[in-house]
């Protein structure tokens, strides 16, 4: 072994040592963990005031938005703002239930909507608000019933099944919605309690030239000018439990509610978030980055790129249209920029480089004994050879799968949204089944709500779609790799691949609702056998099959090699540093991180300050832009410098600013407090530079953008004039000092 100086050298400058600003942690065990370092930054609030599962706490302020009753996961985080149940949350969290209630006639996502009353706010349908009740260690229960002699599989379902177990007993009869989640890849267990609303309802959004200000192009950027917050409020039943929308419910009475503050920020003033950060891979070994930068995301990326171009080809240009595939644009777009920025900055920051130094001296460590090198001494040449096997092939299973998704072909998935057409051919061309067999399957098809397949397409943009992934596709495969099948469709298109995705669009009877409730009515599998998209489905479909068990076998591999990884890891750090103090990574659970408001230099001579002002929304101004024009009435007040209240010491406007908080996706919409847990923001978006973060932490470049809850205030006041809203906030402004005047 080396001298523990160069030891410890090489491991704090590849991993960092864990400090204030980093780390995503478990609200129970802040106390013991983090509350001194946290008073030392500036919390000036008790543990209790925190979380308590008997009184009220900060955590009873802290809302996962999801969908439906029994959510298992959140898609962003929201606050409690008001007595009333006033919900803060972001623009892009709230964004699909604005898209879904928009119509061209109501068009609340370009032009805003204020509730000037209860009765006007508007249900958002299946949106779903989670409280969490408490939190508990189940690690010991589910831990009891597995095994190392047990196959993953067996283990799998002895997990589930304990965790289940575990869930009902904790539900009260149904009344509450228990989640058990693993942690450290399986090394600990806990289960969240939530009670979980059902009856949200949509009360204020900005136009999104506000509230997408900048649109892609800005996307985890800085300096940033979006005004990314939306407000919704939370409802019940008469006696505060959970209800679905009715009339009669009423807004509902939260435990706790956090006030505002108008003060704003200054250097290095303490900051924390809670929420519920969705997943990062802190302990990603070496060859996971790479297959990750090198393989997965190029795929996505070139794909959901591909894909946006065409919707934004359409989106600029008719109202309709944009309208209808806001939502899908967005998250399609947010990824594909998403990947953009791992790809590159996990490559720049060398995180690859530095996790495969850190491999070697745990490796080092692991071989130096003889039982660790029993149990541990296999598991990183296992995650090496099993991500070979990923890359080797990810190709033949991710384009085909990415093109059989496309319309017309997405009728037909097993396990899609209308796997009625594909059974019912299945059952049609099985020699062994019954005539009630096919009967029943032909039933079947008169199930399927042939609208609903079709609402919010165009059918020019999902041709156009088509055709553009079937030329990505086509430039992946040799002709002697593409099916047969796909070859003489090819033929038949004389060699062109945008032909061929017209044809297949123009000619099958599922790019039309008509046709196929046609075909319903008189079913024929001969009919639907020589379909194009159903011909060029089954095509995909094989080729994907073909690489799909050696694909699933890989993953089974890793999952069961990092588990012994981490395990292992973490009695390395026991070991050499115990001292460190690891936190888990995010799954959709609550978490705190706490840090400070800070600026960072992303590069030599370069150096962003901590806030940005209103300025700069004049200064990217474009008119009639799609990512950069700005309402005339929010242009009127910046030049007037008419802010009001909301204006800083120096008369300017602060639009966001930047936080060493440790968030990531799921954190969206989570509030950023002072040390009184007063709400001076709302966390939405990462900084370019730290794309790499979810992997490893990057201290000196890793910055939270944050909306300034003064810009938030003047949208919702000055430009919309929604005052019944201001007025329901507590708003906290520490009085100015006196000028002091010294006598003669």
């Amino acid at each position: 072994m080396k001298k523990l100086s160069i030891f410890f050298a090489i491991i704090f400058g590849m991993m960092g040592i864990v400090r204030a600003d980093e780390g995503m942690w478990l609200p129970m065990f802040v106390e013991r963990l983090n509350y001194v370092d946290m008073q030392k930054m500036g919390l000036q609030l008790t543990p209790e005031e925190l979380y308590s599962i008997n009184n009220s706490s900060l955590k009873d302020a802290i809302v996962g938005l999801s969908y439906g009753a029994k959510p298992r996961g959140f898609f962003c985080t929201g606050e409690i703002v008001s007595a009333n149940s006033l919900l803060f949350t972001n623009h892009h969290c709230g964004y699909s239930s604005i898209a879904a209630l928009s119509t061209v006639e109501h068009d609340y996502l370009n032009e805003g909507f204020a509730a000037k009353s209860f009765e006007e706010e508007l249900s958002a349908p299946g949106v779903s608000a989670s409280f969490l009740v408490r939190m508990e260690d189940v690690t010991a229960d589910i831990l009891s019933v597995i095994s190392d002699t047990m196959s993953f599989e067996q283990r799998q379902k002895a997990i589930s099944d304990k965790a289940k177990e575990l869930e009902e007993a904790a539900s009260e009869g149904g009344k509450l919605n228990p989640v058990v989640k693993g942690f450290f890849e399986g090394n600990e267990y806990y289960m969240f309690v939530y009670k979980t609303y059902t009856d949200v309802r949509l009360v204020f959004t900005a136009a999104q030239s506000i509230g997408k200000f900048g649109g892609d192009t800005d996307n985890w950027m800085w300096p940033r000018h979006t005004g990314d917050f939306s407000v919704f409020r939370v409802y019940a039943d008469e006696n505060g439990e959970p209800a679905g929308f009715a009339e009669g419910n009423k807004p509902l009475s939260p435990k706790h509610h956090l006030p505002v503050s108008l003060d704003g920020v200054q250097p290095d003033d303490f900051t924390m978030i809670w929420g519920f950060p969705g997943s990062t891979e802190r302990y990603m070994s070496s060859y996971g980055i790479n297959y990750n930068v090198d393989v997965f995301y190029p795929i996505v990326y070139e794909v959901f790129k591909a894909e946006t171009d065409v919707m934004d080809e359409y989106m600029k240009v008719d109202k309709a249209v944009n309208i209808a595939y806001a939502d899908n644009k967005a998250g399609l777009a947010n990824t594909w920029k998403n990947f953009e920025g791992q790809i590159t900055m996990l490559r720049k920051n060398k995180v690859a480089e530095r996790k495969a130094a850190l491999e070697a001296q745990y490796q080092e460590w692991i071989n130096a004994d003889e039982d660790r090198k029993a149990e541990y001494g296999d598991v990183l040449e296992t995650l090496e050879a099993m991500y070979g096997q990923m890359a080797a092939t990810a190709k033949t299973l991710f384009y085909p799968n990415f093109l059989a998704q496309l319309t017309p072909m997405s009728a037909f998935p097993e396990r899609g949204a209308t796997p009625e057409f594909i059974k019912y051919y299945y059952t049609m061309t099985d020699k062994e089944a019954t005539k009630e067999d096919k009967q029943a399957a032909a039933d079947a098809l008169k199930n399927v709500n042939v609208d609903a397949m079709f609402t919010d397409l165009d059918a020019r943009v999902e041709k156009d779609m088509l055709a553009a992934v079937m030329n990505i596709y086509a430039n992946k495969f040799t002709a002697e790799e593409i099916p047969a099948e796909i070859q003489k469709l090819l033929k038949k298109a004389k060699g062109d691949w945008t032909a061929l995705a017209n044809m297949v669009f123009d000619k099958s009877m599922f790019s039309n609702p008509e046709t196929i409730k046609a075909f319903i009515e008189k079913p024929n599998a001969k009919k639907l056998e020589k379909d194009p998209a159903f011909v060029m489905f089954n095509a995909l479909r094989s080729q994907i099959y073909s690489v799909g068990q050696p694909y699933s076998m890989a993953q089974i591999a890793i999952s069961d090699a990092d588990h012994l990884f981490v395990k292992g890891l973490r009695e390395f750090y026991a070991a050499t540093q115990p001292d460190k103090v690891l936190y888990p990574d995010a799954n959709s659970t609550m978490r705190m991180s706490y840090g400070s408001v800070k600026d960072y230099s992303p590069a030599d001579a370069i150096t962003y300050d901590y806030v940005c002002t209103a300025n700069g929304i004049l200064e990217k101004y474009i008119p009639g832009d799609f990512e950069f024009d700005a309402p005339q009435r929010l242009l009127d007040l910046i030049e007037a410098k008419d802010y009001g209240q909301y204006a800083d010491k120096n008369g300017e406007l602060i639009t966001c600013f930047l936080s060493t908080n440790d968030i990531t996706g799921g954190n969206s919409g989570s509030p950023i407090m002072n040390g009184k847990g007063e709400l001076i923001g709302l966390a939405f978006d990462g900084n370019w530079e730290a794309m790499s973060g979810d992997v490893n932490f990057e201290p000196k470049l890793q910055r939270t953008i944050n909306v300034d809850i003064r810009y938030v205030l003047f949208i919702i006041d000055k430009v919309y004039g929604a005052t019944n809203l201001i007025d329901e906030l507590d708003i906290h402004k520490a009085m100015p000092e006196p000028i002091r005047v010294e006598e003669e």
